[in-house]
């Protein structure tokens, strides 16, 4: 018989999440042993005798750390699971036996660069609201984006929560790329829209250090070892 562990440090060696967000979990009702719905505190499992289930997916201690490079292509939906069937990242994954987290979301008309991993810690971390990433993005707009345009990019978009102030601005042949550090919901559309030249195409080429590449859309790379160095630091 294997040491028996609390339910909450099994859960966060198993990749589930921190072991405080495991606890949270738990409080929810959402986790079974052996079939049993679980809300008690402190309880201990046999991380080989006993079933536990997390949303009633079987979760098993992971050895390897996985960290993967996804281009998700337009059209996809940024999650691991729709209740209505729409194509979404898990349809990718599909010969994947344990639990995939992924990092980086992308509405559903855009595309590009999500990491997806087995390490359910870190990816709670990098999707913290504190943990503030350099995003890259290509973008094309409906109509030739004009100096003056181009310029107010550059000095800051005054949105209706706030100024957005992008990193960096560049011209790229028909692109526009930019570079932001902050998460508001689609605020890279929205300081378009904000300037009257609404966005065409936007795809991002960079979470971090991890860049895109020529990887093609709905295809995945594993991350190199210094990638993972990266990454595992500060993304």
């Amino acid at each position: 018989m294997a040491e028996l562990v609390r339910l909450q440090k099994f859960m966060a060696d198993c990749g589930v999440a921190s072991r405080r967000e495991c606890e949270e979990l738990i409080e929810q009702g959402r986790v079974k042993v052996d079939g049993r719905t679980i809300r008690t505190q402190g309880i201990k499992v046999d991380p080989i005798k006993h079933k536990v289930q997390v949303d009633n997916e079987t979760i098993t201690l992971t050895r390897t750390k996985i960290y993967l490079a996804f281009h998700k292509p337009q059209g996809v939906l940024s999650t691991m699971s729709d209740p209505d069937g729409r194509l979404c990242l898990v349809d990718y994954f599909a010969e994947w036996r344990e639990r995939l987290f992924h990092v980086g979301r992308l509405d559903k008309d855009s595309e590009g660069l999500i990491i997806v991993t087995n390490d359910g810690q870190w990816a709670h971390k990098a999707t913290h609201p504190s943990f503030e990433v350099k995003k890259t993005y290509l973008v094309t707009t409906e109509e030739p984006l004009p100096r003056a345009s181009f310029d107010l990019l550059s000095r800051g978009v005054e949105l209706d929560d706030g100024l957005a102030r992008p990193l960096q601005v560049n011209r790229l042949g028909r692109f526009i790329e930019i570079v932001i550090d902050e998460g508001r919901n689609h605020v890279v559309r929205r300081i378009f829209d904000e300037i009257g030249f609404p966005v065409s195409r936007l795809i991002r080429t960079g979470l971090g250090s991890i860049k895109l590449g020529e990887l093609p859309a709905g295809k995945w790379r594993v991350l190199n070892a210094v990638e993972i160095t990266n990454i595992q630091n500060n993304i």
